[in-house]
């Protein structure tokens, strides 16, 4: 009998292969999948090869701090956990267990506009008021009444997503009846996963959409979720359209979704108080440079007035110290996090974290550096150089 190999989950890659096993097929794809052939969710990872560390010896590094400021907060890390939309079906109340997770390890969680539990619940979770993404809606009238339940919930910083007009390429979803259309093949990834279906699909529920009960019709399935995605996201946005939000949040307002210096300009001439450099995790437009190769750019073109983090394919520390030393205040982990809660829960979630500062920490005393502040430019070098 062939003996099954046991291990530690440690990396990212090794919650993912957990998450493959548990989570039913189309939910997997719909976290791991990117748009078209999948080229900008492969380069947004193997991109970060072509900087190398620059290591340094003979330095005092018995004490190395991996604090930092993002989003005008103190944090434990340079990292926060971006918005997922569905997270509550990755796992029982998903949303909820990435706020607890974040604040016992003292990072921001960001709640998506499309996430399962309600605002009220993951605030109550973690005791503390989580950042909100935003994605902007037809219905302005609805949009402002959902920024003033956001705003009274305490929430003080606003990410608003803007390279969603339209809904990318995602074959993944196609395939496997995501989005509507071809139940039985959900239906039957669904038979294969026993364990999630009662501990996610019956002891999870409701499987609403916490933000967005108002406007879109049904508490349950796919179908509900494609009418509101094809129907309400508003696909007319422009930089008056910041300029309309920051008129109306009095917080600190993000954009996600920049990725040139003339996008960051324009933000930033709109009121905006950062951006992220994001392709959407190689979720929309397939072909877009990586958001490591862009950074730099935005940076230098706007980085003295704005805040700018950036996320897509950061999936280790010492993803997160070349984000930083290429500029970037911080970075959002997105699918790592997920995988990590669909695979071992909240405990899985926290061991990811821990494991990340430890990477962190460890990367940059082999570097000679003591604070997330000396990380700079002058640390990498390119390989192969340009």
């Amino acid at each position: 009998m062939t003996q099954k190999h046991c291990y530690q989950p440690v990396t990212a890659r090794d919650y993912r292969r957990l998450a493959e096993k548990r989570l039913p097929r189309f939910l997997f794809d719909y976290v791991d999948g990117g748009a078209g052939r999948e080229q900008s969710l492969a380069d947004n990872q193997n991109d970060f090869s072509r900087y190398r560390l620059r290591q340094r010896v003979l330095r005092d590094v018995e004490q190395v701090d991996t604090a930092s400021e993002l989003g005008g907060r103190r944090v434990s890390m340079p990292v926060a956990l971006a918005p997922i939309g569905l997270a509550g079906m990755m796992a029982r109340r998903g949303e909820a267990i990435g706020a607890r997770a974040a604040a016992r390890a003292g990072v921001p969680f960001t709640l998506s506009t499309v996430g399962v539990c309600p605002l009220e619940e993951v605030n109550a979770a973690a005791e503390e008021s989580c950042w909100f993404q935003l994605y902007m809606l037809r219905d302005r009238g609805f949009v402002e009444s959902l920024l003033e339940n956001v705003r009274a919930r305490g929430c003080q910083t606003l990410m608003f997503t803007v390279d969603g007009p339209v809904a990318g390429m995602r074959h993944r979803d196609t395939q496997n009846g995501m989005l509507g259309g071809a139940a039985w093949i959900r239906a039957l990834q669904l038979a294969t996963r026993p364990r999630w279906l009662l501990d996610v699909g019956v002891k999870g529920k409701p499987h609403e959409f916490g933000q967005l009960v108002e406007v879109v019709d049904g508490p349950n399935g796919f179908k509900a979720f494609k009418a509101f995605i094809d129907a309400q996201l508003d696909p007319c946005l422009t930089p008056e359209t910041i300029e309309w939000l920051r008129s109306r949040w009095p917080g600190r307002l993000l954009v996600k979704g920049v990725m040139s210096a003339e996008d960051a300009l324009a933000v930033a001439d709109a009121g905006a108080d950062g951006v992220v450099v994001s392709n959407h995790g190689g979720r929309q437009l397939d072909g877009a440079v990586s958001t490591i190769r862009k950074l730099p750019e935005v940076v230098e073109a706007a980085g003295e007035r704005l805040e700018v983090l950036m996320d897509s394919g950061v999936r280790c520390g010492s993803d997160v110290v070349k984000a930083v030393a290429l500029g970037a205040s911080g970075v959002l982990i997105g699918r790592p996090w997920i995988w990590a809660m669909a695979a071992r829960g909240e405990a899985g979630l926290s061991d990811y974290l821990a494991m990340l500062r430890q990477e962190i920490t460890v990367t940059m005393a082999l570097m000679g550096v003591n604070r997330v502040g000396d990380l700079g430019p002058e640390l990498l070098e390119m390989n192969p150089p340009d």
